[in-house]
């Protein structure tokens, strides 16, 4: 009965629309107009369930598994009726973009992209932007993910073409990202919707996790932007000047030890940590390291330099600190067979994305070259493991001997117990490393 009553609500006089007597529309809702029955029940069905249960007085159980890291609700859902805006309120349904002349295979085509992006701009309402974002993304039928704070957003979101296209030119034209946020700010490649289990949308203190409150260390304290070019002539002097060791310049990518481990820049510095959240502990650790040195800077898609070079600065002990603007994404544009070498991790289900051949890691048991990650088969572990086909076949699918012991005697009690990162590979790895020499990294730049 909600569900009738709701879409009786949206529909439309066919003679208003068209006076001539001719087949109007017949349904009206979130700026989009259905002719048939079948598309306006569709819709609702897609995006107005939460609305339809309201509406009965029926409120869905919020269970164990909606929960995040973080601890909070599931963003997605304690987006849809934040300070009483339900995505089909008027004030959010007037900031949705009009698919009346858009057909729905068009917005849910499975060929599509995935478009990476951020901005750190004074955010009043994160509440209220997130409302809106997850009803942007719901209404182009987008997957991913978006964190929002009173810092900014950050967002990677998949889909059709044409719907990424739309939700760029409604990101462009929202005023609160007016003069911050460009076209050239989005890194797209190739994927869709499809890459992404789910949609999630929160509000959350940092828009990138590094632990640190941006009260204390803002993006605004950010080191020197160097767009691709010349970051691609910084890298270049610096190996030169490296091969002749003769260089006072690091090299140092912000990101994780399983990203780096895929693809990296020649001569780069490392940091073998897991979490970003580490990498505060990783400088301090090793302030002497960085005294006097310039510091150039890189990460996927240049949001956690942003933090990463504020950070670091605050310490006060580089001489200079640069970054890549737009990080590797926007590097591989224009450098495909640059300096940096082997896959792009990426947080999707993608895993990684290539713009060269080179292949820089190897399976984990038999040390053939191979970059393709997979999940660990073990039900209690959630890393990353490399192994090859031929050692699949075999049926080395854990990420270590402890992981594949623990696979076989889960599996014969069949528990359904479900722990993570309980194995040899989180235990044996230090969680801050220490550097004690710059010349290993030297070396290997060479």
């Amino acid at each position: 009965q909600a569900f009738a009553l709701f879409v009786k609500a949206k529909e439309v006089p066919v003679a208003s629309q068209c006076p001539a007597g001719g087949d109007g529309v017949r349904w009206r809702c979130c700026r989009q107009a259905f002719e048939e029955l079948s598309g306006i029940h569709r819709h609702v069905a897609l995006q107005h369930t939460a609305d339809i249960e309201q509406q009965a007085g029926v409120t869905a159980p919020q269970t164990h598994a909606e929960e995040t890291s973080s601890g909070s609700p599931d963003p997605a859902g304690k987006a849809g009726g934040l300070n009483g805006l339900s995505h089909s309120s008027p004030e959010i349904s007037c900031m949705l973009p009009d698919t009346s002349h858009t057909s729905y295979d068009d917005l849910t085509c499975k060929v599509g992209e995935v478009l990476l992006y951020y901005c750190y701009c004074e955010v009043k309402d994160p509440e209220k932007l997130c409302a809106w974002q997850k009803a942007l993304c719901q209404h182009l039928h987008l997957t991913g993910k978006v964190r929002v704070a009173s810092e900014g957003i950050n967002g990677t979101v998949g889909g059709s073409k044409v719907a990424t296209k739309l939700y760029i030119e409604v990101m462009l034209s929202q005023p609160l990202f007016k003069d911050i946020l460009c076209r050239e700010d989005f890194k797209i490649s190739a994927g869709g919707s499809h890459c992404f289990p789910d949609l999630r949308v929160g509000v959350f203190k940092e828009i990138v996790p590094m632990g640190i409150d941006p009260k204390i260390v803002s993006y605004k304290e950010t080191g020197i932007h160097l767009s691709p070019q010349e970051f691609h002539r910084e890298v270049k002097e610096y190996l030169s000047q490296a091969s002749q060791g003769q260089s006072d310049t690091i090299l140092l990518d912000c990101r994780n030890f399983y990203e780096s481990k895929i693809g990296h820049f020649q001569g780069c510095l490392a940091p073998d940590i897991r979490k970003f959240s580490y990498f505060p502990s990783y400088v301090d650790e090793n302030l002497a390291l960085f005294k006097d040195k310039r510091v150039l800077m890189y990460c996927t898609g240049g949001i956690r330099c942003e933090r990463g070079s504020a950070y670091l600065r605050s310490k006060a002990v580089c001489r200079e600190v640069y970054q890549l603007k737009g990080g590797i994404h926007k590097y591989l544009e224009e450098f495909p067979d640059g300096f940096y070498r082997g896959k792009l991790f990426v947080f999707d289900d993608r895993y990684a994305i290539c713009s060269n051949e080179d292949i820089i890691s190897a399976c984990r048991y038999c040390g053939t070259l191979w970059d393709q990650y997979k999940l660990c088969s073990s039900q209690h572990c959630r890393q990353l493991v490399l192994t090859c086909q031929s050692c699949r076949n075999k049926g080395l699918t854990a990420c270590c001997a402890v992981c594949q012991e623990k696979e076989l005697q889960m599996t014969s009690r069949a528990s359904g117990q479900t722990l993570k990162e309980e194995c040899e590979c989180t235990q044996r790895r230090p969680r801050i490393p220490i550097e004690h020499v710059l010349q290993r990294m030297l070396e290997e730049g060479k």
